[in-house]
């Protein structure tokens, strides 16, 4: 199972130059059984990093392009009048499926974005008061233009909330931006890798494997100090829920599973502390409309919270 896993991460890196960390960060939240936020400018391999992983996986998948006109129902479905059966007739949406690519979700209005609310935090979607189950597993890979970016609207914080992690994306250094232009060169733009590497059943297994690394109390300790300390120097204002921490657990008990570790460490903590922690920080100077740095102000917690 690990070896499918490393392949699929040679296939990540492989379609996104110089995304090592990106592609095992999202390995881990698959893991991990959470969704994940890829942020970043245009152009620097979002999409193409989150539809390589999909398109790895035998599992249903679906992708909905973000837009301003985009509706509720266009992502979870809607009612129709059957005049044959003489009743109405459920037509699922696009989230009725096990890997969901929310591409440039920051286009469309705060209203439309919260129309995953349900399907992350429960699993479910309900619809003219019917509630219907979404199938495991389910995760959601959003994608995220830069805020400065034109015609683009914030995510709710509770929304951000429900993401396990968030990678940040950046153009790769010269010598993989050349290798880029000869890869294109060679093989076309439109090469994709196709044939899946992993079934459903081996993600579901995997899950259950990672969830049972055990994790003793001092390392519970530790999140739990990283998580406070975080909230005091949050400048006044705990952003950070008791889901943050659990969130912090999860992704460190996938990161032990892929390292084959017996145990959580507090180095599996420290590896994907600024993936999980980050993007639910809200500083003083971002909400005074200055530009805030999360990603520090992670790094400098951990670097301070003494080590068990």
């Amino acid at each position: 199972m690990r070896q499918q896993l490393q392949a699929l991460h040679q296939r990540l890196t492989g379609t996104v130059l110089g995304a090592e960390t990106p592609a095992f960060l999202l390995i881990t939240a698959l893991l991990a059984n959470g969704h994940v936020l890829i942020q970043g400018a245009p152009g620097i391999g979002k999409t193409s990093l989150a539809s390589t992983l999909a398109r790895s996986i035998d599992a249903a998948f679906s992708r909905i392009q973000f837009t301003p006109d985009l509706l509720p129902a266009d992502i979870t479905g809607y009612s129709i009048f059957n005049q044959a059966s003489g009743e109405f007739q459920f037509i699922p949406g696009p989230v009725f499926s096990n890997i969901v690519l929310a591409d440039e979700i920051n286009r469309t209005s705060p209203r439309i974005q919260s129309a995953l609310f349900e399907c992350m935090s429960e699993q479910q979607v309900t619809v003219d008061g019917v509630t219907r189950r979404l199938t495991s597993p389910f995760m959601v890979i959003a994608t995220q233009n830069n805020t400065f970016s034109t015609g683009t609207f914030p995510l709710p914080e509770p929304q951000l909330d429900r993401f396990l992690l968030s990678i940040h994306m950046t153009l790769p250094d010269l010598e993989s931006q050349a290798r880029l232009l000869q890869l294109h060169a060679q093989r076309g733009p439109q090469f994709v890798e196709t044939t899946p590497l992993l079934h459903a059943d081996d993600i579901r297994r995997a899950q259950a494997e990672a969830a049972a690394v055990p994790v003793n109390d001092r390392v519970c300790r530790y999140i739990t100090l990283v998580c406070e300390s975080l909230r005091r120097a949050d400048a006044g204002r705990g952003s950070l829920s008791a889901r943050a921490a659990i969130a912090v657990m999860r992704a460190a008990q996938a990161a032990a599973w892929l390292e084959e570790a017996k145990a959580v460490y507090p180095d599996h903590v420290k590896k994907i502390a600024s993936a999980v922690l980050a993007h639910r920080l809200l500083l003083k100077d971002q909400r005074n409309g200055q530009t805030g740095d999360p990603i520090s102000t992670v790094e400098n917690v951990l670097a301070n919270v003494p080590v068990p």
